[in-house]
């Protein structure tokens, strides 16, 4: 319902500068609902890249995000989420923006261009590793350059841009075009393009936390237990996973030093040398191990 069906009669197009506040705020969210719909074209490629994540984390390697501007920011929103929600490493997750992360509330624009520290960079990146670049255009010269010297390095490279048949996508390995339609403010790809690139991580990073066995009935089972409101998430968690109390699913988390999947098997009557064979023989997938220790206790 673009606009919110307002008066689009023939003549000048609407901005939002002519609309009441009301419609042209009805106008932008209708914009970002279309920027949604927009990364379901791409479920093959996220899928992919998905899994590209989920192998290189296994293997122990890195998830490097690279991005500026805007873009960089949805990296970077996504990339810092994970090592808590997920109990992913933190050195596994470093996130490369244009710049440097700002802790100011500023990036000025020019540093888009700035290519001088790309071969740093590169240089930290393992041959297991794994890069996530990012730019709305295709063709921020930051984002392309560092793919570039990362491929000719061998280096996997998911590349992710609003419009097709750009330089960025013709160096991945794994390309993902989010189509998002014109600004409804021209130009501010903070709005529907990193709307879309905001999803499209959140889709790859989430989908391979589940097949890495972190996301268990809807659940993190792997969620980094360090403050007392995660605390309380963590105990009815355990709770609801092994059947039991919330006072006993805490005493199973003391007793695994808050090792959430330890915690559940602990809870439903595994002793902890059990418990943690299950967890090393079925990769850290608790549904595996649960099934295990039915068979155990049946037999």
């Amino acid at each position: 319902m673009l606009l919110r069906e307002i008066e689009m009669k023939p003549g000048p197009k609407a901005c939002i500068d002519t609309m009441s506040v009301e419609d042209a705020g009805h106008a932008l969210i209708a914009a970002q609902e279309k920027a949604v719909r927009a990364v379901n074209s791409a479920m093959p490629q996220l899928r992919q890249a998905a899994e590209l994540a989920a192998d290189t984390l296994c293997s122990g390697g890195a998830v490097n995000y690279v991005a500026a501007g805007s873009s960089g920011l949805m990296a970077l929103s996504d990339g810092v989420e994970l090592p808590g929600t997920f109990g992913i490493a933190q050195e596994q997750i470093r996130i490369f923006m244009a710049g440097g992360v700002p802790i100011d509330g500023e990036m000025a624009a020019e540093i888009e261009d700035d290519l001088s520290g790309a071969d740093d960079i590169v240089d930290r990146f393992g041959i297991d590793d794994l890069v996530i670049a990012l730019s709305a255009s295709g063709s921020t010269p930051y984002s392309c350059e560092i793919a570039k010297k990362a491929h000719a390095k061998g280096i996997k490279v998911i590349a992710i841009a609003n419009n097709p048949a750009t330089p960025l996508l013709d160096l991945a390995d794994v390309a993902i075009v989010l189509p998002t339609r014109a600004e409804v403010l021209a130009g501010s790809t903070r709005l529907g393009a990193g709307t879309a690139q905001k999803v499209a991580l959140n889709v790859i990073s989430t989908l391979a936390a589940v097949q890495l066995g972190h996301v268990f009935q809807g659940m993190m089972v792997n969620l980094k237990v360090d403050n007392a409101k995660l605390r309380g998430r963590a105990v009815g968690i355990v709770a609801n996973i092994a059947c039991v109390s919330e006072h006993e699913a805490e005493r199973a988390l003391i007793a695994s030093a808050r090792d959430l999947k330890l915690a559940v098997l602990l809870a439903k009557g595994c002793d902890a040398a059990t418990s943690k064979s299950l967890l090393a023989e079925h990769q850290g997938r608790l549904g595996g191990c649960l099934g295990a220790l039915e068979n155990l206790q049946k037999a």
